[in-house]
């Protein structure tokens, strides 16, 4: 692996960030945002609580005012640690003292707020309790692409993330798959990751045969054997941001079968990736590849959505599905994996990140997309 990893966000990203998400919320409607610890508030603040608990951590967005973040006070020097503290003011709380009035005296009392969606209950409910007035959406809902469009800097880690898998990839197709447990190449793909500098896995299909068909199969005790099939989706953080590839393989020769499902997902995929350009709502991607399966006769067997988006999350907005008419816009990264799963039988998935350009789409993923034979 070549390349240099991008200057880490400063302060004044994470300023431009809460700023542009106050504006957004504005534009929404919204008299503010309140994002509890997880991808939002990384995204937001690079602040990551070392352990998440009952006590209350959340950060308050608001048109107009300056960002604060409300913290317990045993956490308060992490925080203020945190590469975008200095853009925010922190608002400790000691053990004995209702968080919730300390927040509320930050909020208008009948405001209505997009919160992050892993908002535990018991604080989206003290919240309630203590403003009886004010209401609360989804921040999927309210503010769904609140991440979507990636930076410059974003963009580079994610092709960093994406170049780590696909060398991931390079390597697994020299393993021995044939009298190997899914397991155990499931170990492989997993330390193949971290080897080109993954810090976080979040998982590793290996599909053999009929456990092809299963999409999210993940691994299990099956002996892979001469003959299958086998889909290896793999992905999880590198530097913070999100791989995600899928390739489908042989071992030893394919039917002709075989060869026509595979052949018919690669033109799927090429025709998801090729309807991608500024403009184009999300749900013409759907159709693009669903389009190419359903016309060869497997429409019934492509049982997900195209694509999702990612970023500091593997699995976020946008999503490439029917009756999504967000209209993509240069710099949102998400996949494009369309896949024919026969019960019983076999699966195939082929899937890239790409990412919208000013005029058209650029693949993340660069692998072969042609049959590969294993041993």
């Amino acid at each position: 692996m070549t390349g240099s990893t991008p200057a880490p966000f400063t302060a004044d990203d994470y300023r431009a960030r809460m700023g542009g998400a106050a504006r957004d919320a504005a534009d929404a409607g919204l008299a503010g945002l309140l994002v509890a610890p997880g991808p939002d508030m990384v995204w937001l603040t690079g602040y990551t609580p070392t352990a998440v608990t009952e006590r209350l951590t959340v950060l308050v967005l608001a048109p107009g005012r300056d960002p604060v973040l409300v913290v317990p006070t045993l956490e308060a020097p992490d925080a203020e640690t945190a590469t975008g503290a200095s853009a925010l003011t922190l608002r400790d709380w000691t053990d004995g003292k209702d968080p919730y009035a300390v927040t509320a005296a930050l909020l208008d009392d009948r405001g209505r707020f997009g919160i992050s969606d892993n908002t535990w209950a018991m604080h989206l409910l003290g919240l309630q309790r203590t403003l009886p007035d004010s209401s609360y959406a989804s921040l999927t809902d309210a503010l769904p692409m609140l991440r979507a469009v990636k930076d410059a800097a974003e963009l580079e880690l994610l092709a960093a993330a994406g170049a780590a898998a696909d060398a991931t990839f390079e390597e697994i197709r020299k393993v021995t798959f044939a009298g190997r447990r899914e397991s155990d190449v499931g170990h492989d793909l997993a330390d193949l990751l971290r080897r080109f500098g993954h810090s976080q896995v979040d998982f590793t299909i290996v599909g053999s045969g009929p456990n092809g068909a299963n999409p999210h199969h993940e691994v299990g005790d099956r002996v892979i054997q001469h003959g299958d099939m086998v889909v290896l989706d793999f992905g999880g953080l590198k530097d913070g941001y999100g791989s995600d590839t899928t390739r489908t393989v042989h071992v030893g020769e394919p039917t002709e079968e075989e060869r026509t499902v595979h052949d018919v997902v690669r033109a799927a995929q090429e025709a998801g990736f090729r309807a991608v350009r500024p403009g184009v709502a999300c749900q013409e991607v759907d159709r693009a590849a669903r389009a190419v399966i359903t016309d060869a006769g497997y429409g019934e067997y492509f049982i997900h959505r195209t694509g999702h988006g990612i970023g500091v999350t593997t699995h976020e907005p946008p999503y490439m599905i029917e009756g999504e008419e967000q209209p993509l816009v240069p710099g949102m990264c998400f996949s494009v994996e369309p896949g024919i799963y026969l019960p019983g039988r076999f699966g195939v998935r082929i899937e890239d990140i790409v990412t919208v350009t000013a005029d058209g789409g650029r693949r993340l993923n660069d692998t072969t997309r042609e049959m590969v034979i294993v041993d």
